[in-house]
């Protein structure tokens, strides 16, 4: 087949789409493919060739993409690379506009997205022009400025659209992601090394650079390449980054992308790496991910939840470690799905759900992917997986095993049951037999509850998912199909017309299973063959009873249908409409009654036929509700077999009608009889069937709609009017006629076919053998002999009454309208297109632009008339004459926008009713595909459906028609009904003009004009219905075009101005609330689509030399010639002049709107959106006009918030662009520091980066210093290594000169001077800057410090004079709008000085120090933090020798009591702030502020000490414990705890409680030891609190050595009132508890909390089991993987178990069963035996005592035991919550023998025995199964509680 297709094409197809050659017109496609190839190849390359980007290169990429939709890959494989090679040159190219960029990028993704189709050796790619195109998008230098407008960044408009933008803003990341992702396997072999030396620099873990280095990582770095070349892939980097990954604890946010790409790395090298030493670490930290809750009380860090793993990756990973010889991964899995099990019971619900229930879904998916990998894909050019590491049938049994329990848990789960449905059938497919048994276990019970209908319709929908695995047996599952009929006959009474959710599960679960088994009888081959099996012989006889089932399904459906008559429902006054539930409902059962009768054996269908005719006949329905459920399932007989149904229903309703109708007066009755209507619509829908078999009745029928058409009645009419258009459709229509599940039914004999080897078998996809309907010459003609009939008188009418000759009443025009219409529904597709002559001169291009005509089974017979045409003329005439004359007359125009519509696009199917199709095809495919083999084995009926939809799709194809004259004219009537008088009609009419805007090629320009008449202030005969007309038509609807915003300088440079002069127009009231809202929508709209225009198109010439490629080789040659010289020049010329004029547009336009804003009667509103249009105009590649600058830098002081707001963000932007640039030179770290780079990578303090930090003895206090002084800004150069080239700023002279006079100024930068230089214009500014905006609700401005930042920088200190009385005034007054301007203002100053010479910084900081120091001690509650901002802001990026003074004045005493305990804490957290962005280059900062604390440590008040435990964490933020890092100089937390210990000593030596009795204030006196450690504890916990949610690495070994003294404090009881010191210490234990802990270090911890075991204090003891929990929780796999560890913590809670305290013995029991419901102990012998011991302890006899006697309470060391062994028995019992393990009866017989012991004993039992009963309540009759009757007596009297009243 493909060589024959390669000789008529000319090449080999890389991939075409099978499904065009199963067309009943396949064989003229290839000549038709062929041809426009042909034409994209020479347009696409000649646009290129002569740089005509738009419209020409994007016209012919649209029209490639459209092909790769109608064709597939149809290409040769140098064309492929060709086309991949043009478009990487296009996307790349530097300046291209981003909304092109994303168009050409997404048809990249889409050539890319086969990678099998392309080796490495077809096609590399360059990694760094990707590189640059994100970098440039994602972390623009300048969007943040207003400069750049990406489509969807986050625009300062309403907040409304915050969630609309989180959406939307994804699409541009996506696109590149997705881009990056497809071309990640063709980048060179030496891209890997590249990339480290790019990104390595960037890896340092204290700074942002840290996740975009290794986001970069993730996203570029290649894993595909193959194993010969893996030293130079990812073994270059490995080591490294999964050494990494091991060392960080606390989940920062890249921890993410490392484990994305640890995932992919995996799968796409599955045996070509050892995880086995990583496998406990990779589980557990899984298991930390899923953030489940453990223990009593937890807290959670927020970090975690924000953080965690993304489940699609884990689920990747996962898949890609299972098999391989060690089987180890498979071990932990088990392990994992064990702990969480019970987590999947419905009765748990909790934010963690979700998760679960998505690695349920996923993990099933992606094994059964993983093995079609391993089995059944098309071996390709990516590496195979070694058969050492494939997956044995073993270890799919296993893994199939250790889901099991989970998935059938979540069947009922609270989230519904389709996640489990979903794993089942990927479960299924590999191992049926150990699947489908337990679900049909739980289907039977279920089928026959009446009580629980949720259990029903879970169970139902995992049925549907194991369907076909069921039903097709095969070796696995030979049984399967037995238990289909039992199946079905059980699921009929749910249809029930009482619960609707029940009655479409039903139906859905019997299409499906219907759908895969032919309804034949096939009991006679019982005794005619003898070479049946078994089963075989059990599935025929069951087989009789198929017609039973059908029967009885449709008694179902008549009981339904009887129950949901329009009467019954509800009174005839409320809607004579089907509810949305009642047309669901409609659609179930008819799709499910056609789908049993197309699989039914004749004898079966002959049956159902006979009934439902009886049915049908027998009653008389209305024809609402319940007659078009009955009229559906006749229709499914028509369809199924057209011949054996038509003969009986046309003759008996043509009679019935023929009867009632021989009275004249019944065809003017308003209201018609019901039988007459009845039959009449159950005649219409009889007639959608094959239309050969129509021609039979055609007389009958063509003398029924002769009658009928013209009734009076509006219900009679339009019946006939359908009956009219499935007749047309019938005759007129290519389409299949059969979708049986076997081609060629099932009607041979049964001794030549068995129809039970059919059960479940999928298409054969090259002998599908479709039965098509292609229209003949007779049925065509039918059709035409209608049309001429019918529509022609109804044309002629019309015209007449257009014309006045003749009078209609209303309802004759509706009547009218109504038959034209059904008429061109019907016959739409003989019709040809409307016909016109081209518009010219709409745009310039040196490319041919036709449309390209797809040819779809249908060939025109000119000779007839067009009646298309006809429609058109009689419609225009009609649509004048209404408007004119009857313009209320809205339900006939509402008749002529839908025939309007259909003209332009109805070819035969609607767009809505495609897409739904499409949409419920692939819902039908999933649930019924089988991953696993592949190769499209779906049903056939589904194949049909496939190959039907394409050829919908290519009747669809409408993409870039030529825009004709009698497209304009049709247009410009929507635009007038578009703006016509009643609402209802524009709304229509404008939708139907969105439509046609996005089919045309660029008529929206032509549009434009017309529609902008109507809000001209000059045009006075405006009303306000058009005016509002109008802007709806500008606003376009959500999908389609909007025609305010086009993409185009023409199309804004007329919208926008006009938009905002409307405001001057006399329709325009500000008073009507539509109007305002319209025009804010209008704003919003533009504001959020508005992404910035390119104004240069220029096409490098690296792209034309592909594009000549293109044209000049392969097959098909392109026609089109090789552009000449003079052709190429002309091209050159014109992209220039392209470009020019977009200056020159742009520059026009802003003129236009300024011209606007200078008009003083402009209202304000429109003011506003004059200048937030402005302010969209701004451009990083082109100045703003000086006009603009003026208006911007003058409206700093407008009156109104709104447009200051807006002025303070645009001159900030200007300021930007009027930026001088500072050169940069490259420079040698080790040169300038005397040290070599150290050879291998050492990250960390090094002696080559030292001369970075900041030391007070080497600072540059004099000119001559600070010029020889090279500083590096940016905080992580240096950290983990140099990079290649760094660069740094060239000296002074070679810098912009600074402090210009005002005549060496551009015009832009005077503008700016003169009003900064101006002190009234000062004033005003400042005045305005310091007032409040929102009470309370103000922060610091980062758009202001923009503009102060720039200003400083672009005009050094020129204004400081001017300004510095301001700052003086504002630094001294106390309120907090005032604070915050200054602080505003300071920090632009502080970054702004960047450039400027050391004289001019020294003064600045004579100036600053004073006034900081003022600011810090006025500092109030509500401004703390904006100087907080305010000096981190200042610090950021910058050397910290060059701030010394700020850090000297900050460090002179944070903490001196001065201004009492709040301002101490104000101060340091400023201080903090500016340290905290210099990360670990001060590290003699650091040191020197903790010596200053340490002594301090023992503050007395709360807000002091919370921030300095915060300043702390960022102390020791940088002793890190990262691989490949130095021990740092910065402070190290050993010897900080060291110190700290010391002085806590008296608290960890006295035994006694500590209680917290320190008095709140300092008294004089020296205070004691004890009090003073009390103190400092405090404020320790603080830090460890902190510390915990933000630092990498958890310093264990130094937690470890203060657990003492937290275990000896913290409370047990859950109670708030409680001190801060005891609800710290409680936090602290919490947080510790889940840090993730390393194999070396647990035996550290255990060995603490042995020692805290024995401790005095029962507390201690009872908290060391809380602890243990969550810790092993957390820690699960690491702790499993070492056996000394699981039996110590045995050990230890064993001997907690016989603790003498009560609560302790308790709670070990609780955490022992925690331990064995998670599987981290198991429950053997031993451990029974030891509690069955501990329980026959014996008690010592109870003597009997005087009374009176004082009573002995300490209960004896026999009665611990004995309670301990009970105790142990029941947290065994209720470690299975869920079910009955084989241990379970007997140990609740031992546990009963202890009913009557005496307390606590007795308590503990009847507790137990009462949780048993709570859980295993709802499953008890499954349960009862597990004990023998005497145990069930026992348990009965122990359940049942006694009655109180005996």
């Amino acid at each position: 087949m493909k060589k024959a297709q390669s000789d008529t094409l000319g090449f080999v197809p890389q991939k075409d789409i099978v499904y065009n050659k199963l067309l009943p017109y396949a064989d003229r496609l290839d000549d038709e493919s062929n041809d426009i190839l042909n034409k994209i190849k020479g347009n696409l390359g000649r646009a290129v060739q002569l740089r005509e980007i738009w419209p020409g290169v994007l016209f012919w990429t649209r029209k490639l993409s459209t092909y790769m939709r109608l064709y597939g890959r149809k290409f040769s494989k140098e064309d492929h690379v060709l086309f991949i090679k043009l478009l990487y040159e296009l996307v790349t190219i530097p300046r291209l506009e981003i909304s092109m960029m994303q168009g050409l990028a997404r048809l990249l993704i889409n050539l890319l997205k086969k990678r099998e189709l392309l080796s490495r050796e077809d096609l590399e790619l360059p990694w760094r022009p990707l590189y640059e195109l994100h970098d440039r998008i994602l972390f623009s230098k300048t969007e943040h400025l207003g400069l750049n407008w990406f489509p969807n960044s986050p625009r300062p408009r309403s907040s409304k659209l915050i969630m609309l933008k989180l959406v939307q803003r994804c699409s541009v990341e996506s696109v590149l992601k997705t881009l990056v992702k497809s071309c990640r396997p063709y980048f060179s072999e030496t891209a890997t090394q590249e990339m480290l030396d790019e990104w390595r620099p960037l890896l340092c873990p204290f700074d942002v650079t840290m996740q975009r280095a290794i986001s970069y990582f993730e996203l570029f770095l290649p894993t595909t390449l193959p194993p010969e070349l893996h030293h130079k892939g990812f073994k270059l980097w490995f080591n490294e980054l999964i050494n990494l990954w091991v060392s960080v604890q606390n989940l920062p946010s890249w921890e993410v992308h490392l484990v994305n790409l640890f995932a992919r790395l995996a799968n796409d090298n599955i045996g070509y790496i050892d995880w086995d030493p990583y496998i406990p670490k990779i589980f557990t930290r899984i298991l930390r991910s899923l953030n489940l809750p453990v223990g009593t009380s937890q807290m959670m860090v927020p970090r975690y939840i924000t953080n965690a793993y993304d489940i699609s990756h884990v689920v990747l990973w996962v898949s890609s470690l299972l098999g391989g010889p060690s089987k180890q991964a498979q071990a932990q899995l088990s392990g994992l799905f064990n702990s969480i099990t019970s987590f999947f019971h419905p009765s748990n619900h909790g934010r963690w759900l979700m998760k679960l229930m998505k690695l349920l879904q996923r993990l099933p998916a992606s094994v059964v992917r993983r093995l079609h990998r391993e089995r059944y894909r098309k071996p390709s050019w990516l590496t195979p997986i070694p058969d050492s590491h494939k997956l044995t049938e073993e270890d799919i049994t296993d893994f199939v095993q250790s889901m099991m329990q989970p998935v059938l848990l979540a069947m009922f789960s609270k989230t519904g049951s389709l996640d489990a449905a979903q794993a089942l059938q990927n479960l299924a497919l590999m191992r049926p037999e150990l699947v489908i048994p337990p679900v049909l276990e739980k289907t039977y019970p279920a089928l026959e509850t009446l009580t629980e209908p949720h259990q029903l319709t879970a169970t139902l929908s995992c049925m549907i998912g194991v369907a076909r695995s069921l039903v097709s047996g095969g070796q696995r599952f030979p049984e399967g199909p037995t238990h289909m009929l039992p199946l079905l006959m059980r699921a009929l009474p749910g249809v029930d017309p009482n619960d609707f959710s029940k009655c479409m599960i039903t139906f859905q679960f019997i299409a499906t299973f219907v759908t895969l088994v032919p309804l034949v009888d096939c009991s006679s081959a019982l005794h005619e063959r003898t070479d049946l099996t078994e089963v075989e012989r059990e599935m025929c006889s069951a087989s009789a009873e198929f017609e039973d089932f059908v029967l009885q399904f449709m008694d179902r459906c008549f009981a339904l249908i009887d129950s949901s008559t329009l009467e019954q429902t509800r009174e005839e006054t409320e809607t004579e409409k089907m509810t949305h539930l009642e047309s669901l409902v409609e659609l179930g059962l008819s799709s499910t009654f056609s789908t049993i009768l197309t699989q039914c054996s004749l004898d079966i269908f002959k049956v159902a036929l006979e009934k439902v005719f009886n049915f049908a006949t027998t009653n008389i329905f209305e024809t609402r509700v319940a007659g078009r459920m009955v009229a559906d399932m006749c229709r499914a007989a028509a369809k199924c077999h057209p011949a054996e149904s038509l003969k009986i229903f046309v003759p008996h309703c043509c009679n019935a009608i023929n009867q009632i109708s021989v009275n004249e007066e019944v065809l003017n009755e308003e209201e018609l009889d019901k039988e007459f209507l009845w039959n009449l619509q159950l005649l219409s829908e009889v007639s959608r069937v094959d239309g050969d078999k129509i021609l039979l009745y055609r007389s009958e029928l063509v003398q029924i709609l002769q009658l009928t058409l013209h009734l009076k009645c509006k219900q009679g009419y339009t019946l006939a009017c359908n009956l009219l258009h499935h007749i047309l459709r019938s005759t007129a229509l290519i389409y299949p006629t059969e979708y049986c599940s076997v081609p060629g039914g099932f009607h041979k004999p049964i001794c030549d076919y068995l129809p039970i080897k059919d059960w479940g078998r999928p298409g054969d996809l090259w002998n599908l053998d479709i039965r098509w309907h292609v229209p003949s010459v007779e049925e065509t003609s039918l059709a035409f002999y209608l049309l001429d009939l019918i529509l022609q008188p109804e044309l002629q009418r019309l015209q007449r009454f257009a014309k006045g000759e003749q009078d209609m009443s209303r309802d004759d025009v509706l009547q009218s309208l109504t038959i034209i219409q059904h008429c061109l529904l019907g016959a739409g597709s003989l019709m040809p297109p409307l016909k016109g002559e081209p518009i010219p001169e709409l745009v310039h291009s040196m490319v041919n632009l036709d449309e390209t005509t797809l040819y779809t089974g249908m060939e025109y017979d000119e000779s007839r008339e067009n009646y298309r045409d006809a429609i058109c003329s009689v419609m225009r005439q009609l649509l004048h004459h209404i408007l004119e004359h009857s313009e209320d007359d809205t339900k006939s125009l509402f008749s002529i926008i839908k025939i309007i519509s259909d003209l332009l696009h109805f070819k035969g199917s609607h767009k809505h009713e495609f897409d739904s199709r499409w949409k419920s095809f692939n819902l039908v495919k999933k649930s019924m595909e089988n991953r696993l083999h592949g190769r499209k084995q779906h049903i056939r009926a589904l194949l049909i459906d496939r190959v039907m939809l394409q050829h919908e799709l290519r009747k669809l194809t409408v993409e870039g028609c030529q825009y004709k004259s009698i497209h304009q004219e049709l247009m410009r009537d929507l635009l007038r009904l578009s703006t016509s008088t009643y609402s209802q009609v524009r709304s229509r009419a404008q939708n139907v003009l969105f439509t046609a805007l996005g089919t045309y090629n660029f008529c929206c320009r032509d549009l434009i004009p017309h529609v902008l008449e109507f809000i001209n202030p000059d045009n006075h005969s405006v009303t306000q219905q058009q005016f509002k007309g109008a802007l709806y038509c500008l606003l376009g609807n959500h999908s389609g075009v909007c025609l305010a915003n086009l993409h185009d300088w023409e199309c804004i440079t007329l919208t926008w101005p006009a938009i905002v002069r409307s405001g001057l127009s006399s329709a325009m009231s500000l008073e009507k609330p539509s109007i305002v809202r319209l025009f804010d929508d209008l704003a919003d709209k533009i504001h959020r689509q508005y992404e910035t225009i390119g104004i240069d198109f220029s096409i490098p010439d690296d792209c034309c030399a592909v594009a000549s490629q293109l044209m000049t080789t392969g097959n098909p040659f392109p026609e089109e010639p090789v552009p000449s010289e003079e052709e190429t020049k002309e091209g050159l010329r014109r992209q220039e002049l392209k470009n020019s004029e977009s200056v020159e547009k742009y520059k026009q336009l802003i003129g236009d709107l300024l011209d606007c804003l200078s008009n003083s009667n402009m209202p304000w509103k429109f003011e506003h959106i004059a200048i937030g249009f402005l302010s969209l105009l701004l451009r990083d590649d082109h100045q703003l006009p000086p006009a603009a600058v003026t208006f911007f830098v003058e409206n700093l002081n407008h009156d109104s918030l709104y447009v200051r707001k807006v002025a303070i963000s645009a001159v900030a932007g200007i300021m930007k662009q009027i930026k001088r640039q500072h050169k940069k030179v490259p420079v040698s770290p080790s040169e300038l520091c005397e040290v070599m780079e150290p050879s291998r990578i050492v990250a960390g303090d090094r002696s080559d980066n030292q001369w970075l930090q900041y030391n007070s003895s080497n600072l540059p206090h004099t000119e001559q210093s600070w010029d020889q002084c090279v500083f590096v800004e940016k905080t992580h150069w240096g950290y983990y290594c140099w990079p290649r080239k760094l660069m740094m700023y060239a000296s002074e002279e070679e810098q912009p000169k600074q402090n210009l006079s005002r005549e060496e100024m551009t015009e832009r930068e005077q503008i700016i001077f003169d009003h900064f230089s101006d002190p009234v214009f000062i004033n005003q500014f400042i005045e305005f800057l310091s007032l409040e905006d929102r009470k309370g609700k103000d922060k610091f401005s980062p758009r202001r410090f923009c503009l102060f930042k720039g200003l400083f920088r672009n005009f050094g200190d020129a204004f400081l004079p001017l300004l510095r009385p301001h700052l003086e005034r504002l630094v001294a007054e106390s309120h907090e709008s005032k604070q915050r301007c200054v602080a505003e203002i300071i920090s632009g100053l502080i970054r702004g000085c960047k450039h400027w010479s050391f004289s001019k910084v020294v003064n600045l900081w004579e100036l600053l120090c004073p006034l900081l120091r003022i600011a810090l001690s006025n500092i109030t509650i509500e401004t703390y933090a904006d100087w907080g901002t305010c000096i981190a802001t200042a610090c950021e990026s910058r050397d910290p020798r060059k701030l010394h003074w700020l850090f000297e004045m900050l460090m002179e005493s944070p903490v001196n009591g001065e201004g009492g305990s709040f301002v101490d804490a104000c101060r340091l957290y400023v201080l903090q702030g500016g340290l905290a962005q210099q990360e670990w280059r001060v590290p003699e900062l650091l040191h020197r502020l903790l010596q200053y604390l340490e002594p301090k440590l023992t503050q007395v008040y709360k807000n002091v000490r919370e921030r300095i435990g915060s300043v702390l964490t960022y102390i020791f933020m940088i002793d890190v414990n990262l691989p490949l890092t130095q021990p740092t100089t910065s402070p190290r937390i050993s010897d900080f705890t060291e110190r700290i210990l010391l002085k806590l000593k008296p608290l960890t030596e006295g035994d006694e409680e500590i209680q917290n009795h320190v008095v709140e204030e300092n008294e004089v006196g020296e205070q004691d030891e004890r009090t003073q450690a009390i103190k400092l504890l405090k404020t320790v916990l603080k830090w460890l609190i902190a510390s915990a949610g933000r630092s990498f690495t958890t310093a264990v070994p130094e937690q470890l050595r203060l657990l003492p003294l937290l275990f000896k404090i913290a409370p047990v009881e859950n109670d708030d009132s409680y001190d801060e010191l005891k609800r710290d210490a409680k936090s602290c234990l919490s947080l510790m508890s889940q840090g993730l802990l390393y194999t070396d270090q647990i035996p550290m911890v255990l060995t603490v909390l042995r020692e805290i075991a024995g401790s005095s204090s029962w507390h201690a003891r009872y908290t060391v089991l809380t602890y243990l929990q969550i810790m092993v929780f957390y820690n699960l796999f690491t702790f499993m993987s070492d056996l000394k560890a699981v039996n110590d913590v045995r050990t230890l809670v064993l001997k907690l178990l016989e603790d003498e305290q009560l609560e302790v013995r308790e709670m070990a029991a609780t955490t022992l069963s925690g331990f064995l419901q998670c599987n981290f102990l198991s429950m053997d012998a031993p451990i029974q035996a030891h509690f069955e011991a501990l329980c026959k302890t014996r008690l010592p006899k109870k003597r009997k005592r005087e009374l009176g006697s004082v009573v002995d309470t300490i209960p004896s060391a026999d009665l611990v035991r004995r309670h301990a062994g009970v105790l142990g028995l029941s947290a065994c019992i209720l470690s299975s919550p869920y079910d009955v393990p084989t241990w379970m009866p007997q140990l609740l017989m031992d546990l009963s023998a202890h009913l009557n012991d005496t307390q606590p004993i007795e308590m503990t039992v009847k507790k137990t025995l009462s949780n048993f009963r709570r859980t295993h309540h709802d499953n008890w009759q499954q349960h009862k199964q597990q004990f023998t009757d005497d145990q069930l007596l026992v348990l009965t009297d122990l359940l049942v509680s006694p009655c109180y009243y005996a």
